[in-house]
């Protein structure tokens, strides 16, 4: 089964816990500290595979995590880090963050790469906080959490060439009758229920054709099968119009024509100007001459390349392929143009290390802080380590963070909200406390 959308849940491992930890060796009573560090949890990355048609597997599997960090040890022994998970997708899949709104990955090329969760740093073990004033550190970080993020995957299927036709044009027979696909066809509407992909071999090259189901007026609205498969023309470099030139539905060429390039326009207007090609069908029945001479002083006069083909018996269909390939082979690819900026060895990363952070006040006497690099330091510190907490509190005055909070109005005994981690604004309004349970409110 074709599918072309799915909604996603990533998370990437946690960091693992830094090690609290003393040398305890034979002549050494009096060791120092040595816990090592935790390490760092995997990343999750989107990975565009050719050898992935669809999102299909996505159907029965929605939630994707990476593998945490490994705790820190003794002896200054470092966590293992957590191993990376990769996501395959279908060339042509475009990620955008649930919550956000953001475009986070448009993967066009084989093995491109997009990271969308960054895994949890490792927690620093004990060893990493001696200084002169604090020789005999008792308290380690814990390891950051991981990323989770909603994700909504769409794909825009990449062709070279894009059939574009009213229902009954014959468009899966041409695509039948230029390549090796064998899509289903009958001789009624929508017989083409997704897209259908073709490969057409000339000489020494080839190309790939998408048969995209058929267009009828207010398609762009959803009529028919409408915008859930216009989007896939958006990925096409040439554009071929197939018109039924015996008119078996009732309609004039011509007015397919029409109805087709207004249906383009109102889903995207930079349609009406990608490269086309236009083909009149089914050419040995007897009322196709008559119409599609009627057709061609209006495509001579817009100097649009036609092409008169009986997609049943074959009659044509060299010299279009012919064409086809002559074409394609002035246009760039989709990886050659100058809209796309992304190449298969660019690693996409997202922004996640921005330090400050704002303060705002959600209601009477409760603040919300919002930073990335503030909420990582609350949520990697042992809360339950008083010196752990002290700790806390003198990082937080370097940030400024005090400072801020008493521009907002925040006193002795607020509540502030760091993420998941809610703490209490203590004495002076210099420090942080946790609440009455000992981790917060």
């Amino acid at each position: 089964m074709f599918v072309d959308k799915a909604r996603i849940t990533v998370r990437s491992g946690a960091g693992g816990r830094g090690a609290v930890a003393f040398r305890r060796e034979k002549y050494v009573p009096m060791g120092g500290p040595s816990g090592g560090d935790g390490g760092r949890g995997g990343d999750v990355w989107l990975v565009a595979d050719r050898e992935v048609a669809t999102l299909g597997r996505f159907r029965h599997r929605q939630e994707f995590s990476a593998e945490s960090g490994g705790s820190g040890a003794s002896a200054n022994r470092h966590g293992a880090a957590g191993a990376p998970l990769e996501i395959a997708v279908p060339l042509g899949t475009i990620a955008t963050d649930v919550q956000s709104g953001e475009r986070v990955a448009d993967l066009l090329q084989p093995q491109q790469r997009t990271l969308v969760a960054h895994g949890g740093m490792g927690g620093r073990g004990n060893a990493r906080f001696t200084s002169s004033t604090r020789q005999i550190p008792h308290f380690a970080e814990k390891g950051e959490p991981g990323q989770e993020r909603e994700l909504d995957l769409e794909l825009r299927v990449l062709a070279d060439v894009g059939l574009v036709g009213r229902p009954n044009a014959g468009k899966s027979t041409l695509l039948s009758a230029i390549s090796a696909a064998r899509p289903k066809v009958a001789p009624y509407p929508f017989t083409t229920l997704q897209p259908e992909l073709g490969v057409v071999r000339y000489g020494d090259s080839e190309f790939v054709v998408a048969d995209i189901p058929g267009l009828m007026e207010g398609a762009h609205r959803g009529a028919g099968l409408g915008h859930e498969f216009l989007r896939h023309v958006e990925r096409t470099r040439l554009l071929l119009f197939v018109l039924d030139t015996a008119g078996t539905e009732g309609t004039t060429p011509l007015e397919d024509l029409q109805v087709l390039e207004r249906e383009l326009e109102l889903h995207n207007p930079e349609l009406l100007h990608r490269p086309r090609l236009v083909v009149g069908n089914k050419m040995d029945l007897p009322e196709a001459a008559p119409n599609w001479a009627a057709m061609l002083p209006v495509l001579n006069r817009r100097d649009i390349p036609c092409f008169a083909v009986s997609a049943a018996s074959g009659q044509g269909t060299d010299v279009l392929i012919r064409a086809i390939a002559l074409r394609l082979a002035d246009l760039p690819r989709w990886q050659e143009d100058a809209n796309s900026t992304h190449s298969a060895e660019e690693v996409i990363t997202l922004s996640h290390r921005r330090r400050g952070a704002v303060v705002t006040e959600a209601e009477p006497d409760t603040y919300v802080v919002v930073g990335p690099e503030i909420e990582r330091l609350v949520a990697m510190a042992d809360l339950e380590n008083p010196e752990a907490l002290e700790y806390l509190t003198i990082r937080l005055e370097r940030r400024g963070l005090f400072r801020d909070l008493a521009r907002a109005g925040a006193r002795q005994g607020s509540i502030l909200r760091f993420g998941k981690v809610s703490l209490v604004l203590g004495a002076d309004g210099r420090s942080v406390e946790t609440g009455a349970d000992g981790l917060g409110l």
